[in-house]
């Protein structure tokens, strides 16, 4: 039977402008103990049909016609139209929550900072379930031991600030499941997490969903999911259902050509070098921005331009009290030493929490260090950058940019995209008013933006195109060197095609140098010339792209990799294996690998320029080298 039924839903919106149409005649079923995804862009009205699936539509939005039919596959209740209910309505509040629930794509927004999670998941069996607290506590508990919690007892008076993403995650799902609805939407559920921990979410829902026998409506842009997740998907752009089948047959033989684009925008680990994503909007460079903005630089490619020696950095995680109890350290960055050239694209890989980002504020000069030495080649040979001051600082910060991961919190929502763009050229004195407005609107037509958009504020633009203006900001003052956080983790597969072959071009046009900092080794496959893993604050491996991604020697990165959902049904993830593997404890990594606390990682060259931390190899006359 059929668990959900939707037919003919039409959604209209009204605002300012007038009528907006987002849900335009969508008709699709969810049959029982089946998953179906739900595919598409960012606006393309996949989270609207969630939202009125769950009776959560916003006031101004209205169902103009269709049915939403939820039925029982107990038989224990009637089906019953969720499109004719009042949204607020006492039998809305029944199925929701209860009969469909849904887990969001950012957790910590949708989770009570100032209730504890045994509080937030046990308010559900309270509401639903007709049980006393006490009951409440242990079905809690259950259900935190179903999605994996390390420890249900203690996290049931954790707080949500206190877990990591994957768990704080988990503890939505157990949140959803405590009433063992018969419809689980799951919108966008790992689109912030690392590939391992989405891995491990990825198995946990399908293990639930096998367990309680439930429906799941998987809402994302992320294919590689769709082909480990979907039975059946459907295809959906501005609103309208464009092609819709089992998983087998979109993926074999898709017919709809926005299908077919989509599925040209997803990097793979088969594309040869040469080969370019195909975004459904490319961005097309013109040549006169291009000499404009090329930047010059004293170094020679191939030379090295940024170098970090034996770099250490520790952060205080609590303070002692007055009672004398000494203050906790973490250890961030533990004898990192890496070198990047200049013109090329060093990818820095790993999980949450690995010191990738940490890295980077490190090379910035953002953060101090403890210990070692940051480089940087100015044209008179590398120079630690700690010494710089005054007017050499400054240069040194003209030279070396950053691009943030997400483009709106990095954005002034006050400032106009102009002023955003002028505010690097004041700070630095770069040119006359004249001069600078000039450029601006260079850089706008750089990033394939038009200048009249200039006088608008963020909030106007899409994901996709905010992350454009954050590139033309880094490219502003002309910088030799950028550091790039997670530049597309937060866009869609056709938006990330776009910013990626853009920041390929502006590369390959301008002689820039990047640092890649990423979680996703299929994006940094395609843009890095040479990829350093990290795990723990320790460089674990580094080398030529092809030669870490095809002959991975690490069992770190041989977890990283096998943990990448591919978009292709031939090649699913192995849970048992991730499950099997404790990748990220170094003290459980096989020999020669394992690491113990204090001991130093040292970098063995296995390969031609293919360096392995394998402290174990230090005395069998192993190569020793810093990974240059």
């Amino acid at each position: 039977m059929n668990v959900l039924s939707i037919e003919g839903l039409t959604v209209d919106f009204n605002t300012a402008e007038g009528r907006v149409r987002a849900v335009d005649d969508v008709s699709f079923v969810v049959p029982e103990n089946r998953t179906v995804a739900l595919v598409g862009e960012s606006g393309s009205g996949k989270t609207v049909i969630s939202q009125t699936i769950m009776g959560l539509l916003p006031q101004a939005a209205e169902i103009s016609s269709g049915n939403v039919i939820l039925a029982d596959p107990t038989g224990e209740e009637p089906p019953v139209d969720i499109a004719a209910l009042e949204r607020k309505g006492p039998q809305m509040r029944h199925l929701r929550g209860n009969r469909v629930a849904i887990i969001f794509q950012e957790p910590m927004t949708s989770l009570s900072p100032l209730h504890t999670i045994g509080d937030q998941i046990g308010e559900a069996a309270l509401l639903h379930r007709n049980v006393s607290r006490a009951e409440a506590s242990e079905l809690t508990k259950t259900m935190l031991s179903l999605v994996k919690f390390p420890d249900p007892e203690r996290a049931l008076e954790t707080y949500p600030f206190e877990l990591s993403g994957g768990l704080r995650q988990r503890a939505m799902i157990a949140m959803a499941m405590i009433c063992r609805p018969a419809l689980l939407i799951a919108d966008e559920p790992t689109t912030a997490l690392d590939v391992t921990i989405q891995a491990e979410i990825l198995k946990l829902i399908r293990e639930v969903q096998s367990e309680l026998r439930m429906s799941v409506l998987m809402i994302t842009h992320d294919f590689g999911v769709v082909a480990n997740m979907a039975d059946e998907i459907a295809v959906i752009y501005h609103g309208r259902i464009m092609e819709k089948g089992t998983a087998q047959q979109l993926f074999s033989d898709p017919k709809h050509d926005y299908l077919k684009a989509l599925l040209n925008a997803v990097p793979s680990f088969h594309m040869d070098k040469d080969e370019r994503l195909v975004p459904i909007r490319p961005i097309v460079l013109k040549s006169e921005e291009l000499t404009s903005n090329r930047p010059h630089c004293d170094v020679a490619p191939g030379e090295p331009l940024v170098e970090m020696r034996d770099v250490t950095k520790q952060f205080t995680l609590r303070k002692g009290s007055f009672f004398g109890s000494k203050a906790k350290t973490l250890t961030a960055l533990d004898d990192i030493s890496l070198t990047i050239r200049r013109g090329e694209c060093l990818g820095l890989v790993g999980e949450s929490g690995s010191g990738k980002t940490t890295a980077a504020k490190a090379i910035l000069r953002a953060i101090g260090i403890e210990g070692g030495q940051v480089l940087y080649n100015r044209g008179n040979g590398l120079e630690d950058i700690a010494n710089l001051s005054g007017a050499e600082l400054m240069d040194y910060r003209r030279r070396v940019q950053l691009i943030f991961q997400d483009p709106f919190s990095s954005l002034n929502p006050r400032m106009t995209i102009n002023d955003t763009l002028m505010e690097p050229m004041e700070v630095h004195g770069v040119g006359t008013p004249k001069e600078r407005a000039e450029r601006a609107r260079n850089l706008m037509n750089l990033v394939g933006l038009d200048p009249r958009f200039l006088r608008r504020y963020p909030h106007s633009f899409s994901g996709g195109q905010r992350q454009r203006i954050g590139i033309a900001r880094a490219l502003t003052l002309n910088p030799e060197f950028i550091l790039c956080d997670e530049p597309t983790s937060a866009l869609d597969v056709s938006v990330q095609a776009q910013i990626l072959n853009l920041l390929q071009d502006l590369k390959r046009d301008l002689n820039l140098t990047y640092l890649f900092v990423s979680h996703n080794l299929a994006v940094v496959d395609y843009v890095a010339d040479r990829i350093a893993v990290m795990c723990r604050g320790r460089l674990v491996e580094i080398g030529e792209t092809r030669t870490v991604v095809g002959n991975p020697l690490h069992p770190y990165t041989k977890a990283l990799l096998s943990a990448v959902p591919e978009p292709d049904l031939s090649a699913p993830l192995d849970f048992a294996a991730l499950d099997a593997n404790n990748a990220s404890e170094p003290q459980l990594w096989p020999e020669p690998f394992r690491l113990v606390n204090g001991q130093e990682p040292l970098l063995v060259e296995m390969e031609p320029d293919h360096f392995v931390c394998a402290p174990g190899l230090k005395n069998t006359g192993a190569q020793e080298g810093t990974a240059a």
